[in-house]
């Protein structure tokens, strides 16, 4: 694998040419019950204040997004499976019995014609979760394509003498009883889709950043779309002279740019959308510097600039062009990978470390009297707090469950057990409960650091800057920074800086093969590069 390169933000290169978006219940539940908790000071969290009209959308109840490229997926498949299942059973039930013995022949033709049939849908683009909410247009569409693959199925099978050999009933029950199915298979996606649509979850959550005229028509032109999925939550501009609106076209200015971040931490925003002219580069980019470390996709409109690119370097909100700054990473079809993965190995993990477990649970109970496990409050996707658990490995009286104090070599509130589990990362095991019932954690990701965690006096996101950026995915109980030797105790700028630079690596290059490689390499790693483990 190669070298990780300087977490640097990607803005600080920028050059004004359309560029490339950068690219875990019951076993638990009984664990966790013996975690206590010591008693501690209250902790306060810094949290920035937002407007009323801010908090108004902040205090929406808002659904999970669903992804529009998984559900048109899953639609393809499901007229795949749905043809090759009338085709076969018709068959198996009419076919079969007159021959008196299977052939694979007829269900080899069943499988041709599904998948010319899901072909020629994508050439009729009827694979849009748009056209899923009608009715008359998808139907029209599906019925001339369904057609056309048996004309032309019929067509071959003339000119190379074959027609003879197959039965006219079935192929005439094959294209109505799949066209039925096809039909009530849609009735049904149109009922999910309105349904989902309802409540949210196919919306782009949009903020405009610019309230002045060309925000305005932004957001016209927005809203002027057909069967729009872009839902523009509100605008924010940092002025506060006439030049700044406190609405753009019945868009609310719910605050200044920086409080971007924290609104898009207490709620979901999807897109984040600049109106501002391509002249005002410092400006953007000063902004940019800013928001590049939320999951988000972040574009510049070009409705209004004067200078033109070729088509192809835009990507289109229905007819608005924009240009991709940032995108946010493993989503669609990689955020569906990228979970199989966690629950399939992340289970057969499990199991196979649960005796591991009972031994280590048995030793941490022997050697020292509290609780076997202990929780943690730590930084979880886009800097969401969650519980994070592992084996104890301090005398339960001293357990800092804010990390207020960083352990060191030979730290004496560290159990004699505790420094084994902790040198070999045993302590970590836990948190495959996390991967596999929570799902809060991934098997790899970058680790995930206590909330009050500091360098010396200075919290992480003071002493690094871009540190949230590694929050951009989820974390994980390992991962590329922990493999190349960054694990442990963080006592100098450095460890911190290379930790954000290894993960910021892995969050742009991600792959399956990238987390299998990195989890095979974790064993080695802990045996060869555990120094810093105390």
């Amino acid at each position: 694998m190669p070298g990780a390169r300087k977490a640097v933000p990607r803005v600080l290169e920028w050059t004004w040419t359309p560029v490339e978006p950068l690219n875990a219940r019951s076993m638990l539940d009984a664990a966790t019950s013996a975690a206590a908790k010591p008693a501690d000071q209250p902790f306060v969290e810094r949290r920035r204040r937002l407007s009323p009209a801010a908090l108004e959308v902040v205090n929406q109840k808002v659904a999970r997004a669903y992804s529009p490229i998984v559900i048109a997926g899953f639609v393809r498949l499901a007229d795949f499976a749905l043809l090759s299942l009338v085709g076969i059973a018709l068959y198996v039930g009419y076919v079969m019995p007159l021959s008196g013995a299977f052939s694979w022949v007829y269900p080899a033709e069943v499988v041709a014609v599904a998948v010319a049939a899901v072909v020629c849908f994508q050439a009729a683009d009827i694979y849009q979760v748009q056209l899923f909410r009608g009715q008359l247009r998808q139907m029209t569409r599906m019925i001339s394509s369904w057609s056309f693959v048996f004309l032309l199925f019929i067509g071959i099978s003339f000119f190379a003498k074959y027609g003879s050999e197959i039965s006219r009933l079935w192929l005439a029950a094959f294209y109505f009883l799949g066209l039925a199915a096809l039909m009530a298979e849609r009735l049904v996606l149109r009922s999910l889709v309105r349904g989902w649509a309802r409540q949210g979850r196919l919306d782009r959550r949009t903020i405009i950043v610019g309230s002045d005229s060309n925000g305005e028509q932004l957001v016209e032109a927005l809203k002027a779309q057909e069967d729009s999925d872009i839902h523009v939550l509100g605008v924010f501009d940092d002025r506060n002279d006439s030049r700044a609106l406190d609405t753009c076209a019945g868009a609310r200015k719910l605050g200044k740019v920086d409080d971007i971040v924290e609104f898009a931490r207490r709620t979901r925003v999807d897109l984040v959308l600049f109106a501002l002219p391509i002249s005002a580069e410092t400006r953007i980019l000063e902004m940019l510097k800013k928001l590049w470390v939320l999951p988000v996709d972040i574009r510049l409109s070009a409705h209004t600039n004067k200078l033109r690119f070729r088509p192809r370097s835009y990507s289109y909100l229905g007819e608005v062009p924009t240009l991709d700054v940032f995108e946010a990473p493993i989503t669609d079809w990689d955020l569906v990978m990228k979970w199989l993965f966690d629950r399939v190995v992340g289970s057969l993990a499990l199991l196979a470390a649960l005796p591991v477990m009972g031994l280590v649970a048995l030793a941490v109970k022997l050697d020292s009297p509290g609780p076997v496990l202990f929780c943690q409050k730590r930084f979880g996707f886009n800097n969401e707090r969650i519980d994070v658990y592992k084996f104890r490995s301090m005398y339960h009286h001293q357990a800092d469950p804010t990390a207020s104090k960083v352990v060191t070599k030979n730290d004496p509130r560290v159990t004699r057990v505790g420094r084994f589990i902790r040198k070999t990362s045993l302590d970590e095991l836990p948190q495959l409960f996390n991967v596999v019932f929570s799902g809060n954690l991934s098997l790899v990701g970058p680790r995930p650091h206590a909330v009050q965690g500091k360098l010396q006096s200075r919290l992480f996101d003071e002493a690094v800057d871009g540190y949230f950026a590694r929050h951009r995915v989820k974390p994980g109980i390992t991962g590329w920074a922990q493999i190349n030797g960054w694990r442990g105790e963080i006592d100098n700028e450095e460890k911190i800086q290379k930790r954000v630079e290894f993960d910021l690596y892995y969050i742009e290059n991600w792959s399956v093969l990238f987390d299998l490689y990195i989890l095979l390499k974790t064993p080695i790693s802990l045996l060869t590069k555990n120094e810093n483990a105390y």
